[in-house]
């Protein structure tokens, strides 16, 4: 083998293949990654493709290249990523010399031992494709809602996204029991009457959303056991999650909301402002007044207090008071980017909505929900 590239394809190449390797694993091989490389019809024209797996997901990805000698092997990734960091710009030669992978660029030079090809597993194939999505309506999607994912491995099904395609919508929900994301988008099905209901890995979607791109469209494939995604010369596969989480459509059901509309800007401004002497998990309490047309955010106790007043609307009630946990209430108002934010309020407690205040009438397919709990007012 022996091929000829730019060190800055290269290092993308590999850093993205490698995302995919475990930090360890009883199995040497399996952090490794496959070097592949295969002649064109012009000459010295040809194509590298850089595979990774692990027990979970799988990454392939294909480039062009000089290829000089087509071939296989397989070098140990996070070492191979680590030369094409430090590599000087420009072309990088890269040959297997006997048991050496050499990777050589204007005067530097560097040798890896090579991995035996045959204890390599193959790569899962990917499952049947199902559709298609925007990718940067997608990525966006999976970080609205991957905020909301839990991060207790011994629930594990609450560390996941739920995936569920029906007809023309794709919907990506996540919850750990005390907040729920939703997100639903437009999406184009293989065929009609295409449907699942599966759960991602929201650690492994967010780093495949991220990763694909930010323009076109991602092919989105299902089986029984894993998802995989394909865009623009980049394909990965992960393991699927067991088991289900909770349906939110009763959730989100609020009877005779208190409803209030705030800039979601100024919103999100005060509660990081007043936050900074919330300790640990003591709320931010928010109060509303309809006389007034402002809401109040306090936090703090005794003589660590903090306050802002802004500007706020609100119909259903003439005051009402909730209080929520600072972190989770800046995740929710960071993970949307309309001017004004609706908040559907049952009081202290209870289930409070947050959605942007445009497309509220539900006509459009892309809306954004975003259900907070709630807690008891505690400030001196």
């Amino acid at each position: 083998m022996e091929f000829r590239i730019e060190r800055s394809a290269l290092t993308e190449a590999v850093s993205w293949a490698a995302r995919v390797l475990p930090v360890r694993s009883p199995v040497p091989v399996l952090g490794g990654l496959l070097l592949d490389t295969e002649a064109g019809t012009g000459t010295g024209a040809g194509r590298l493709r850089i595979s990774g797996l692990d027990y979970e997901a799988s990454a392939r990805i294909d480039v062009e290249a000089e290829v000089l000698r087509p071939g296989k092997v397989l070098v140990m990734g996070r070492r191979l990523l680590d030369i094409c960091k430090v590599l000087p710009d420009g072309p990088v030669e890269c040959a297997v010399e006997g048991s050496r992978f050499t990777v050589s660029g204007d005067g530097a030079r560097f040798g890896l031992s090579v991995l035996p090809l045959d204890d390599y597993p193959a790569l899962p194939p990917l499952p049947r494709v199902r559709g298609a999505v925007d990718a940067e309506l997608f990525a966006a999607a999976v970080a609205d809602v991957a905020v909301a994912a839990g991060r207790d491995d011994t629930l594990p099904v609450l560390t996941g996204i739920r995936l569920g395609l029906d007809g023309d919508t794709m919907t990506l929900a996540a919850t750990d029991r005390y907040r729920f994301a939703v997100r639903t988008l437009p999406w184009k099905a293989a065929a009609p009457g295409e449907s699942a209901d599966v759960i991602v890995s929201a650690r492994r979607l967010t780093e495949i959303a991220r990763s694909l791109g930010r323009s076109g469209l991602v092919s989105v494939a299902l089986d029984a056991g894993s998802a995989g995604f394909e865009h623009a010369g980049v394909r990965t596969t992960v393991r699927l999650l067991d088991g289900r989480l909770p349906r939110h459509e009763k959730l989100f059901a609020l009877e005779e909301p208190a409803v209030a509309v705030v800039d979601r800007a100024r919103l999100t401004e005060a509660a990081k402002r007043v936050s900074v002497v919330a300790d640990g998990d003591s709320p931010v309490q928010m109060t509303f007044s309809r006389a007034d047309a402002s809401v109040t955010l306090r936090a703090g106790y005794e003589d660590d207090v903090a306050s802002q007043r802004l500007p706020a609307t609100l119909e259903g009630a003439e005051e009402l008071a909730v209080a929520f946990n600072p972190a989770y209430l800046a995740d929710a108002l960071a993970s949307f980017t309309g001017p004004a934010l609706r908040l559907q309020l049952l009081g202290a407690g209870q289930r409070a909505l947050i959605t942007d205040e445009e497309g509220t009438d539900g006509a459009s397919t892309d809306t954004h929900r975003h259900l907070l709990m709630s807690v008891r007012p505690q400030l001196a």
